[in-house]
């Protein structure tokens, strides 16, 4: 087992403490009128999330696509886990259609928690950083009981998620990369959020519907789809973007073209390069192992289905030339690759409409990466700071709403986390006050270009 996990595992066992000494939140699991298909708590808490669990499979007669995205399609009410380990917690878990990276019809999973302190009326889309490449990682089979190991990162985020509950939220925790885990589809991540808030409104088991107020919040991984969320809410899901108050996230991808020239060669993050050529590969049904050479495609298979814990410095100076065939070693010679990249750059999504915060850290040669190209610069290690910036000052220039904009200079990618989550849920709060957002509009630094990538011809 890499190192890596080893600590995130002793982590996980620290935290459990962190949920387990809440009181017990009950929640009622009787299936409502609007549910195709559900499944009763009495028979399903003590349900576990492995390969096998048919709660994951819609199986009703009607198709997906005659569902309206956020339709509840099956219901049940688990024990909270940790580490495989039950709490006193209540989560109510729902199968809902939603829309993938294509704009088909696609059916996921979220789980809602209960605060013990809360009442319904204000709730927080808590999107986790899980990071994975396999559908067995995500925080709902987690939540489940599933134990796995790049499912012990959405068991670490109990240290994360437990002051929210104490602090009187609700959580909406969904599987932001979907049920095939199609790690770093941006839109598919903002989707499957938005309709996961839309299930968990229109499910009369989770005590929320169309008056609670609510904040979107994430890092990382999950700063990829509480952007994307904030980003497609206002023509998506317009009734529920009327519902936020705001997004708080920390450590953003923003142009995934700049950040896989970014920690090329790195000696930590280099294993996102191939999760992500395996991600967009999924995620748009596009093929991109026949420009790979021979150690690029035993990269490829050892990753198909792997997580973040895999990849994390298991790859010490890996570049896009190390795995592609001579012809391709400039990625933009690959049209499709340059579509899919594109599709992902939120320099060219929407604006959000509500305020933000956003934290970004710019030590990344603490972690291993000491890149500095011109025209992207440092980051974080994994995150590019200069488009950060570039994206802060593009809502300040076409929006209308706040952002509040923080750089960590002698933080990295993990360390910054610290620094950043205290300050988001002090953030949140205020927005939940009604108190009014501030801004770091006009002493945002500049950054880098996010026009869109340029096909090249091949060598």
């Amino acid at each position: 087992m890499p190192k890596a996990g080893v600590r995130l595992i002793t982590v996980a066992v620290a935290v459990t403490a962190a949920l387990t000494a809440l009181p017990a939140a009950t929640a009622t699991a009787a299936p409502t009128a609007s549910v195709p298909v559900s499944v009763q708590a009495g028979t399903a808490a003590t349900a576990t999330a492995g390969a096998t669990d048919p709660f994951y499979a819609y199986s009703g007669s009607e198709p997906l696509s005659a569902f309206a995205p956020g339709t509840v399609l099956k219901t049940r009410t688990v024990p909270y886990h940790l580490v495989g380990i039950p709490t006193p917690l209540k989560a109510v878990q729902l199968l809902y259609r939603t829309t993938d990276a294509q704009g088909r019809p696609a059916a996921n999973v979220t789980s809602v928690v209960r605060s013990p302190k809360g009442d319904g009326t204000k709730a927080v889309s808590y999107q986790s950083f899980y990071d994975s490449l396999n559908p067995e990682d995500g925080p709902s089979r987690a939540i489940a009981g599933g134990v796995t190991l790049g499912g012990v990162i959405p068991n670490v985020e109990a240290i994360l998620i437990a002051p929210l509950l104490a602090q009187g939220y609700d959580l909406v925790i969904p599987d932001t990369e979907g049920q095939r885990a199609n790690f770093a589809a941006g839109p598919e991540y903002g989707t499957n959020t938005l309709d996961s808030i839309r299930a968990a409104t229109r499910s009369s088991d989770t005590r929320l519907g169309p008056s609670t107020a609510f904040g979107l919040v994430g890092y990382s991984g999950g700063a990829i789809a509480t952007n994307w969320a904030a980003a497609l809410a206002p023509s998506y899901a317009p009734e529920v973007n009327s519902r936020l108050v705001g997004y708080a996230e920390g450590g953003l991808l923003v142009n995934p073209a700049h950040n896989l020239k970014y920690v090329g060669g790195s000696l930590a993050w280099s294993g996102v390069i191939p999760m992500a050529v395996i991600g967009v590969s999924r995620s748009y049904g596009i093929d991109l192992k026949s420009y790979l050479n021979a150690y690029g495609l035993e990269v490829y298979r050892k990753l198909e289905h792997g997580s973040i814990v895999n990849a994390i410095g298991q790859y010490p100076g890996l570049t896009w030339q190390k795995m592609a065939k001579p012809e391709y070693a400039d990625p933009n010679s690959i049209p499709a690759f340059v579509e899919a990249m594109n599709r992902l750059n939120l320099g060219s999504a929407a604006t959000p409409t509500v305020p933000g915060f956003i934290a970004q850290g710019n030590a990344g040669v603490l972690e291993g990466t000491f890149g500095n190209r011109p025209g992207i610069g440092t980051g974080d290690g994994v995150m590019v700071a200069g488009d950060v910036r570039t994206l802060a000052r593009q809502y300040c220039a076409t929006g209308s709403s706040p952002v509040k904009y923080s750089q960590y200079e002698v933080l990295s990618h993990v360390s910054a986390t610290a620094a950043w989550a205290p300050v988001a849920l002090g953030w949140l709060n205020d927005r939940f006050a009604g108190r009014t957002a501030p801004s770091d509009c006009g002493r945002i630094p500049a950054g880098n270009s996010l026009a869109p990538e340029q096909p090249t011809t091949r060598r």
